[in-house]
């Protein structure tokens, strides 16, 4: 599958008064036409600064890119100007924000603010352009959308909220959309809901999908791969139900185990235990080894990279990496 986005050896760091805190460093992925790449990782993992680094909305200061490329559709984002990273937002590649109701502006109508997309990239007319919000409406089924297109963000349910913020990812059907913890603050039921929603328009529009989370029972229905970020680093890289079944690393494997299972009832949930590191004084070797209970010697000196990931006789496992000094080990434990 031909790369849509390809995110080469990004950095980016966040120069503040108490020091330099490097947020993103040396970040490598790709998401093709059609397909779903989730990125997991714990809050402060640098998921999202990555996904802000990629559509070029980075709140610079203290936010800054200080290496690596964004190829989209083989052009280096990164080397745009602003006017060009601006025609790219929206037309080409959006973004829908886990916080629907501070994304969403509380003092104009779902209408006017859907509106304003085909009023700006392809100088519609105000009533034109509401007859396209109506129309978006009813695609990511919102009831009575007619009635509903001059109603103000407070009106609508947290669900409905997060379908108006996908309704305008897609109002000028990009080619790739990001979607940063898109079920945030959703009961169990309407998270389904706005996944299902969100993999149909996929397969309608053939788009690319980037989706960051921190929940792996989300994404295990609609990933295509997965790429899991700690300390602004990805430490393992695999399809979906491979990682399910076969984790690579310890971080990993600390995230699978604490997903709350059924056969467990009664049990206490597990817990990786410790904290993320912090950001301005990034442990050295291997940054997961003050939690890791694999941890020797080796890595508290030695960053392991990326090692490509196989069977014990050597069978290439395809898309499959891992940075731990002991991923075979971990491998084989499953």
């Amino acid at each position: 599958m031909s790369a849509l986005l390809e995110v080469r050896d990004l950095h980016v760091e966040f120069r503040t008064r108490d020091g330099v805190a490097k947020a993103v460093n040396g970040v490598s992925y790709g998401v093709g036409a059609g397909e779903t790449l989730a990125v997991l990782g714990e809050s402060g993992s640098g998921k999202s600064v990555t996904a802000q680094a990629i559509m070029g909305i980075l709140d610079s200061p203290p936010g800054h890119v200080t290496g690596g490329q964004v190829l989209f559709q083989g052009r280096d984002l990164l080397t745009l100007s602003k006017e060009e990273r601006r025609r790219v937002r929206g037309a080409k590649m959006a973004m829908i924000f886990q916080d629907a109701l501070s994304s969403l502006n509380p003092v104009h109508t779902v209408g006017a603010q859907l509106g304003e997309m085909f009023q700006v990239h392809e100088g519609m007319s105000r009533k034109d352009a509401r007859v396209k919000a109506v129309e978006l409406m009813d695609r990511v089924r919102i009831p009575a959308a007619k009635e509903r297109v001059n109603d103000y963000p407070h009106q609508f349910s947290g669900g409905m909220r997060q379908r108006i913020m996908i309704a305008m990812a897609l109002a000028l059907e990009p080619d790739l959309i990001i979607a940063d913890e898109p079920t945030t603050a959703l009961d169990v039921t309407v998270q389904a809901q706005v996944m299902d929603l969100l993999a149909e328009l996929q397969r309608e529009f053939t788009m690319g999908l980037i989706l960051i989370t921190h929940d792996l029972g989300v994404v295990a229905d609609v990933a295509d791969k997965i790429a899991v970020m700690y300390a602004g680093r990805i430490v393992e890289t695999a399809p979906v139900h491979e990682l399910y079944k076969r984790p690579a690393h310890p971080y990993t494997r600390g995230l699978l185990d604490s997903i709350p299972r059924l056969d467990r009832k009664g049990q206490e949930l597990y817990a990786i235990k410790g904290l993320p590191p912090n950001l301005m004084a990034i442990p050295p070797g291997c940054p997961f080894h003050p939690r890791c209970p694999r941890a020797q010697d080796v890595c508290v000196t030695d960053r392991p990279p990326l090692f490509p990931v196989t069977e014990n006789d050597g069978t290439e496992l395809p898309g499959r990496a891992g940075a731990c000094h002991f991923w075979k080990d971990e491998l084989n434990a499953s």
